[in-house]
């Protein structure tokens, strides 16, 4: 399943097409090997609240989200073979395309909002 990802703050998009980590092998793995992220994907991770990007090979915006969706700390183009702080409110991490954060206007304390989004196509 996909998920539509909403800045509800500012009333911007992020991703229409994000991904959920939840077990321990899909956290573990992330974005790990993968030579993109286009524009509209996405990974949120749950639960976390630190992240790496050893063996990556793109950067990535990063939010880190408390329990309530709020932007606790956000990392704009963090590079590869980088590891973050360990932010002890956060509960999950929205990994997104480069520059989509800024690009949005996000900002620290806005409020992320998830909805199921529909299927890719085959």
């Amino acid at each position: 399943m996909h998920w539509r990802v909403t800045n509800e703050t500012r009333q911007r998009l992020l991703a229409d097409r994000a991904e959920r980590a939840e077990s321990f092998v899909q956290r573990f793995q992330g974005l790990m090997g993968r030579a993109s992220l286009p524009m509209g994907g996405g990974m949120h991770i749950e639960p976390c609240n630190s992240i790496h990007t050893f063996f990556m090979r793109i950067p990535i915006d990063v939010a880190f989200l408390d329990a309530e969706g709020r932007i606790v700390k956000q990392l704009s183009a963090m590079p590869p073979w980088r590891t973050s702080s360990i932010y002890f409110k956060a509960r999950s991490v929205l990994e997104l395309p480069a520059g989509v954060l800024g690009a949005s206007g996000t900002q620290e304390g806005d409020r992320l909002v998830f909805t199921p989004g529909e299927a890719p196509a085959a």
